[in-house]
């Protein structure tokens, strides 16, 4: 860790957490959580799922962090017809005249800032495409390994699934997204806030107000922060509680432990603290473990969700705490 890393104390992150935050939050109007949580993902080095039914401003989220931090910024728009090589890149024959050669032309996936944009509209076969460069932060291409730049996030939309025209990301794909978080419909005076500065004579845009240096920074902060073993023990035991309830058929994840073990700590620092909470953990098991779930087929005939199911395990998992 370099110097400016060690002079960033829990009280700084904090202050860079709420100056960023605040920023987004005057474009972005009414999703504070859901600003929260994105930030919380990107500053633990993971990536983010946004699911919300269209014009919830899932896109503008995306495009407004981008705007606020000094990070390069790429999009994908996934469509059924988009190949693979479109997102990562491909060989090219290039003749010049002196020799003639294969050269590889990256793809936009190589960037700091990756908006994938309705990620489930597009075939499983394209989605794959990502699963390299979101675990290994790496491009392989006949059989040459390219570098991503760093740092590299993923921030995916998506529409509800049961909407038409989409894919069901697969569950390798899911579990590589730190976060999912779901995008709400605003109430009436959100609303009409909203209506007020989009209709005007020119769209709010916020300035950039961090650099890519610290945010390299704040990230290699959230690492160091320790977590105790009474903490880890919740995290383990809620884990494997999910792999025994009845109304799933598939538990989290140690990918999904990590996650959540990583958004405490980040939860942790934007309130200033340098040790992790009960209660850090618990606002991060909602977006860090419902898309790491599968309800078994009764669950999915009573029209339970992984969001209530979750709930059940951590009023468990507060129970044994206390007993503790």
């Amino acid at each position: 860790m370099d110097q400016s890393e060690r002079a960033i104390s829990p009280e700084v992150f904090a202050d860079r957490f709420q100056r960023l935050r605040n920023a987004i939050g005057r474009v972005v109007l009414g999703q504070e959580r859901v600003v929260e949580d994105l930030l919380i993902a990107v500053l633990a080095r993971g990536h983010v799922l946004i699911e919300g039914a269209p014009g919830l401003g899932k896109t503008q989220l995306v495009k407004t962090f981008a705007a606020a931090t000094d990070l390069a910024f790429g999009r994908i728009q996934f469509t059924p017809d988009l190949m693979p090589a479109d997102v990562t890149g491909t060989n090219v024959f290039i003749d010049d005249g002196r020799e003639a050669r294969f050269e590889f032309q990256a793809g936009p996936v190589f960037t700091n800032v990756l908006l994938a944009d309705e990620i489930n509209r597009a075939t499983p076969r394209t989605q794959s495409a990502l699963l390299e460069a979101m675990q290994e932060h790496s491009v392989t291409a006949s059989g040459r390994r390219y570098a991503l730049p760093e740092p590299f996030v993923t921030l995916a939309t998506q529409n509800p699934l049961e909407m038409e025209g989409t894919y069901p990301l697969p569950e390798a794909q899911l579990d590589r997204f730190l976060f999912k978080v779901h995008i709400s419909r605003p109430d009436g005076a959100t609303l009409k806030n909203i209506i007020r500065a989009t209709t005007g004579g020119e769209d709010a845009v916020p300035g950039q107000v961090f650099q890519r240096s610290e945010l390299l920074a704040l990230q290699s902060l959230l690492r160091a922060v320790p977590v105790a073993d009474s903490a880890l023990d919740w995290v383990v035991n809620l884990i494997e509680a999910s792999h025994h309830h009845p109304l799933l058929r598939l538990g989290a994840s140690p990918r999904g432990a990590q996650a959540l073990t990583l958004a405490a700590k980040g939860y942790a620092l934007a309130a200033g603290r340098p040790n992790v909470e009960f209660a850090d953990l618990r606002r991060a098991a909602l977006p860090a473990l419902r898309h790491r779930l599968l309800l078994s087929f009764e669950a999915e005939v009573e029209g339970m969700d992984t969001d209530r199911v979750l709930e059940e395990l951590l009023q468990a998992a507060d129970g044994s705490g206390r007993r503790r």
